[in-house]
């Protein structure tokens, strides 16, 4: 991942010129929950080179399954930023992005997460699914919300190339749910816990909240 980084870094800031907030509210070891808004496919190229630390984040397998150069170059991409490959399409694709997420935590790295579980059809604020909620309670790693801000304008619609321009990242003060240890199978815990996170989301993005699962909306 260094290498890539450093190949890439300099090409991504000089077209994407992210202005970071908070970055220090990052711990400088141990396990850490990156939990933000996902606005556009962008999102996951600009965390990682605004990170101090190696963000390993889940992204669908088609990714690093393609044939020919074009499949090669994708896989050594994307493997290379940090996404770990995984079926989530498939009858268990959200147990294994949980025990994905637990091992990643477990060996003390960054694991970042986009708890709509899918980008926003319209730049709104979605309901988080509870999977961020089960991973800081079974491994006790620290949420550091975040909010990526104009990622969108610079791909509209998460397809095609992105254009040049400034997007903002801010991070948030770590969140601690230690009082609810013990507590992952708890569904009311996990919405609370869930609920907590989306509010500091929210309150860094600025986006208009919509309690409704952001797969709904899609579908409608």
């Amino acid at each position: 991942m260094s290498i890539i980084k450093a190949v890439l870094g300099p090409i991504l800031r000089l077209m994407f010129r992210p202005r970071v907030e908070g970055a220090e509210n990052i711990p400088g070891d141990g396990p850490v929950i990156l939990a933000g808004n996902h606005l556009t496919f962008i999102d996951s190229m600009v965390l990682p080179i605004v990170c101090n630390r190696p963000v390993y984040f889940i992204g669908k397998d088609e990714y690093v399954t393609g044939k020919g150069l074009k499949g090669r170059l994708m896989a050594w991409f994307f493997t290379g930023v940090g996404m770990i490959p995984v079926d989530r399409d498939g009858a268990n694709g959200g147990v294994a992005a949980l025990m994905t997420g637990r091992r990643v935590l477990e060996e003390q790295k960054v694991f970042g997460i986009y708890p709509e579980g899918t980008r926003s059809p319209d730049g709104r604020l979605y309901r988080g699914r509870t999977g961020i909620a089960r991973l800081t309670l079974m491994t006790g790693a620290p949420v550091v919300p975040f909010a990526m801000i104009g990622t969108d304008k610079l791909q509209p619609g998460g397809a095609g190339l992105p254009r040049p321009g400034r997007v903002t990242v801010r991070f948030g003060t770590p969140m601690e749910f230690s009082r609810y240890e013990g507590m992952d199978r708890d569904r009311y815990v996990l919405r609370a816990v869930t609920d907590s996170v989306m509010t500091e989301v929210m309150r860094l993005s600025g986006q208009e909240y919509v309690d409704m699962y952001a797969t709904k909306a899609k579908a409608a």
